[in-house]
Formats: structure tokens, sequence, C-alpha cells
């Protein structure tokens, strides 16, 4: 047994776990709690921040506790949380002041809209996209900072007052853990407020935002010690904080330009590392912060965002009871050769890359008398795959360098036969890690680089280690008759928004 350990915290969409590690990457103890669901309205998504803090304490006790090990053999502490989610709090209270609005609500579409006319011709658009690598879209924290400001009367009066904080989950669980009111690059760069040339807040970006600086977190690396544990693992530094997405492709040890992966969560998200150079999307694709360690210079990565994926098996087994646990859909949808005809495109909150249109809605296409809950249920996972198979498509002509394989990570990679339909439809091998908690592992990386447990990326990457490999099966014909099916039904889900609908 190793002499001493890193703690990462993985905060997700739906959950809470903190995962403690040894040298070899092995995980050696864990503890995790669900993240309740609040949905006030349709299209809006929260969660409650003081919940969030409450079960990160309680799975770090949990993780210790069921490690074995001792809270002084704790070297340090990461953090990997889901980005975008915004919450606002009191300074001196440390109370919120609205529940943390989350990165699938659709709430600020309005604001979308009205900061879209420009009405004064003011701000040129092209630098929003210069600047961030970002489109203007309800997705990023900016527009859900502004409607808090719009809504919570408090928030501007104590904004003036320099007593507001605003952060990422990221941030608010740093200031919990260590008093210290910081971000890192890779979650600033999700805000539309950070400039990627100059890691930097830009004014003109939070002008344009009518947002004060001062709410606003100190940017630091991915990669330092911010500060002290002190209620928590007292004295214990924490030392990492990635972006969950950037986590998980820190943890596959995609460090150089040209490697990726691709994460199957709550949604999808497949990140190709640019190495040092910004590339602009030219396919609906994100550019974004990889990481930063220290000092040294940033990598960044062109991301590809899908917005529903594995929640689609969550809405599936609570709002349709078609399977009564997520981990039933893969023997439900083997029970059928294929979708009986049947495609379900799941734009519950519009479709994110490489498409970006907030106007498009949920479908399931195709429907005959002869389809049944179990075709309903393969299509809800071949929709990953398809829409993975879009991204995929826009990032290699952003890049000119077709992927040759594609390490996979998250939840759903559990699920064969998703994994080998995501292989027969990509054409290319589909990779599964022997260490599949990348995000919490990645977190953990970067929080030992910063305290000397490992001592360089070379290292870490030495302790990447291939599981199952699915290699692709289809035809380039049948490939390209299922793809062609798809399109049509992404097509059908489009222009679906009615303005004068309560329910958009």
């Amino acid at each position: 047994m190793s002499d001493s350990y890193v703690l990462a915290i993985d905060n997700g969409t739906t959950s809470t776990r903190a995962i403690v590690f040894d040298r070899m990457g092995n995980k050696c103890g864990t503890g995790q709690l669900e993240t309740t669901q609040i949905f006030p309205h349709s299209g809006w998504v929260e969660h409650d921040p003081k919940e969030i803090w409450a079960n990160t304490k309680k799975v770090i006790e949990l993780a210790v506790e069921d490690a074995g090990v001792k809270p002084e053999q704790i070297r340090a502490i990461g953090i990997a949380n889901q980005r975008e989610t915004t919450v606002i709090w009191d300074k001196e209270t440390g109370h919120p002041l609205y529940n943390a609005i989350v990165w699938q609500d659709t709430r600020t579409q309005q604001l979308v809209d009205r900061l879209a006319a420009n009405a004064d011709g003011s701000f040129d658009f092209n630098k929003l996209k210069e600047k961030t690598g970002l489109p203007l879209a309800s997705y990023f924290s900016a527009t859900k900072i502004m409607w808090i400001f719009e809504n919570v009367p408090l928030a501007r009066k104590l904004a003036a007052q320099n007593k507001l904080a605003f952060g990422t989950i990221d941030s608010w669980l740093l200031w919990n853990l260590t008093g210290v009111h910081a971000t890192d690059v890779t979650n600033a760069s999700r805000t539309l407020l950070m400039n990627l040339h100059t890691l930097e807040w830009d004014a003109e970006l939070l002008s344009f935002f009518d947002i004060p600086q001062e709410i606003l977190p100190e940017i630091r690396s991915s990669s330092e010690i911010y500060g002290l544990a002190h209620e928590v693992l007292p004295g214990v530094p924490v030392s990492g904080i990635l972006g969950d997405q950037q986590a998980a492709t820190f943890g596959q040890a995609a460090f150089s330009s040209g490697e990726a992966k691709n994460t199957y969560g709550t949604g999808n998200f497949l990140i190709f590392n640019t190495g040092h150079d910004i590339v602009h999307s030219r396919n609906g694709l994100l550019t974004t912060v990889a990481y930063k360690l220290g000092e040294q210079p940033a990598n960044y990565a062109l991301e590809g965002s899908i917005a529903v994926t594995g929640s689609l098996v969550q809405w599936l087994r609570d709002n349709l009871g078609i399977i009564s646990s997520a981990s039933e859909i893969e023997e439900l949808a083997a029970s059928v050769e294929d979708n009986g005809g049947a495609y379900f495109v799941p734009a519950f909150s519009g479709l994110f890359a490489p498409h970006w249109r907030p106007d498009a809605r949920g479908v399931i296409v195709g429907l005959t008398r002869y389809v049944n809950k179990a075709h309903i249920a393969r299509a809800a996972l071949e929709e990953v795959a398809f829409q993975t198979r879009e991204v995929l498509d826009a990032t290699n002509a952003d890049t000119g360098l077709p992927l040759r394989e594609v390490r996979v990570d998250g939840g759903m990679i559990a699920n064969n036969l998703l994994m080998q339909f995501q292989a027969d439809i990509l054409g290319v091998p589909v990779v599964r890690p022997v260490i599949a908690e990348t995000t919490a592992l990645g977190a953990a990386y970067a929080a030992g680089l910063a305290v000397g447990y490992w001592q360089s990326t070379a290292e870490l990457r030495a302790l990447w280690q291939e599981q199952t490999r699915w290699e692709p099966r289809f035809s380039e014909e049948e490939r390209s008759r299922l793809l062609r099916v798809w399109n049509k039904a992404v097509e059908k889900s489009l222009n679906w928004v009615d303005i004068d609908s309560p329910q958009n």
C-alpha cells in the first residue's frame, strides 16, 4: 500500500463523488451521492449549491474511509466540475442568492436573442468568437449571470457593495474548501468572458454583458496550489482544477496535439487537443482551453458538445418508465436486432454541436405499429453514436487530421452494445481504458503534479492502459444508409419552437 494518495472531487451534473488514487492511478476508495435535479419550469434546470457542498464534504469522508487511509496521507486535492453551471453567492455570509443555474438550462434564450439583435450596432460579434472561441448561446455562464442580475434584486445591491461572488462549481467548492475565490483557465474559458489569447477577463466582453469584474474569481492555471483546505482534510493543498471534460482529456493522457477523447455522460463531449495553437472552427465546434500547467503555456482544444446522451436514458427511466434502472437499457435494446426504423433526436434543450439550433426539440420519427419499447431503447442508444459521428466529422474537417481511434470514458462506456455500434458508425476503433474514472483521475493528476506527487506528463502517459477495443464491422454502404436516415430525423427536429408557446 502506498504511503500517500491524491483525492479528486468530481462534481458532475447528476452526482458528486470523491475518489482516492495511488501513484499508479489506481482507484483506492470512493464515495458518491446524487444531486437533486430541480426543474421549476420547462427548459429550466437548477441545483442547490448548499446541497452540492454538503454532499462534497460527505463523499470526501466516505472515500477516505473506503480507501482505509488516514486523512494525513492525502497529499493533494483536485477538483473536476460540471462547467458553465453558475453560482452567485454573498461573500460575507456564504449563502447563494439563487440556485445554481445548470449548463443545460435554456431560460436565457430570450436574453441571447436580445443581445444578438445588437439594436445599436455597438458590438462586433466577430470579436466574440475570436476572443472566446464560443458562439453566443444560453449554454455558457455570461447570460446566466445576467439573468440573476435581472431577476434577483439583491444581486446588484451586493455587487455594488463588493459583497457578491460568481463562480462555476469549481469556484464554489474551492471557496468553501479554502476561502479562496479563484477558478482555472478551462472553466473561465466557458463563460463567454475570458479572452483565449490573454487568459484574462476581457473588459469589452464584461461591458457587453453588463457584468462587473469585481464579482469574478481570479483566473489561475489548472495545476498549482490555490489554498489549503480548512474544514475538510485541513491543511491539505487544493492544487488542481479542471472542467470535467478537460479533466477527462487529461486523465486519458491526451496531452499532445492531435490526441482526443470522447466522454459519455449526461451529455457527450469530444475534445481534440490542438496544442499551443488556437484553432477556430468553421464547422460548429467550440474553441476552448484544454489545460495549463503552472507557468507553462496553455494547451488549447476543439470541442464538440452534445447536450443529451446519458440523460436520455434517465428520461426513459424517470419520465416514461420504459426501464426501472439505467443498467437495464442494454439488455432491452439487445433484445431486438435493430431500431425497427425508429430514430430518436433528443433535442430537449435544442441541438448543440455542430448544429447550434436552439429552435430544435426532441422527436421520435419512423414509428410504425411494429415498433416497441425495445426499439425505442435501441434508438436512444444509437442517437449517442450518431451525434458523436456528427461531431467527429466536424473535427476531421476543421483539423484535416482524421482520428485513427477514439478513446472513450464516462458512465455509458460500460454499455458494450453502444460501444460496438459507436465503432460501427464511426468507422474507426473505439478504445476503453483500464481506469475508466478519467474525469476524477485527470483532476488528481493535475493536483499531484503541482505538489510533486507525479513529476511529469510523460510519467502520467506511461500509466494509461487499454482495456477493450471495438473494431468497426459495418460496410461503408450500410454506414452511409444509417447516417442518411439520421440526417432526415435531425431535420424533423428543427424549427420546432413556437415563440408564442409558454412551454418554449
